[in-house]
This record gives structure tokens, C-alpha cells and sequence, in this order.
């Protein structure tokens, strides 16, 4: 089930969970997940892809 922007960010505040840390243990930019929650559109291709697609915003 793909996820909105807003449900990602309200899971990881209600699990103490900060994007920095999430971007760390996934072998991720911090500032390109960052860049990817405040997209206005979720990403086609690279790196801001497999984000999306690890936080669920987007399908495989």
C-alpha cells in the first residue's frame, strides 16, 4: 500500500524515529531524503527513487 508523504512523516514522529537516523541505517543521502519529503511529486529514477520506495510512497 503506497503511503502519503504525511503518513511517513507521521509514523516516524510517532515512532521517535528521525529521517536522519532512517537515512543513515538505509545507506542514504540525509539531505536527499529530506529533498524527497518535500517533493511536490514522487521521484521516477535514481537515488530519490529507491527512497520513495523504501519509505513507501511509491510502489516497486
Amino acid at each position: 500500500m503506497v503511503k502519503s508523504i504525511q503518513q511517513i512523516k507521521n509514523e516516524f514522529h510517532s515512532k521517535g524515529i528521525t529521517f536522519s537516523d532512517w537515512a543513515k541505517e538505509n545507506n542514504f543521502s540525509p539531505e536527499l531524503v529530506y529533498r524527497v519529503l518535500k517533493m511536490n511529486r514522487v521521484p521516477v529514477r535514481g537515488e530519490s527513487h529507491k527512497i520513495a520506495i523504501k519509505l513507501g510512497i511509491k510502489e516497486e
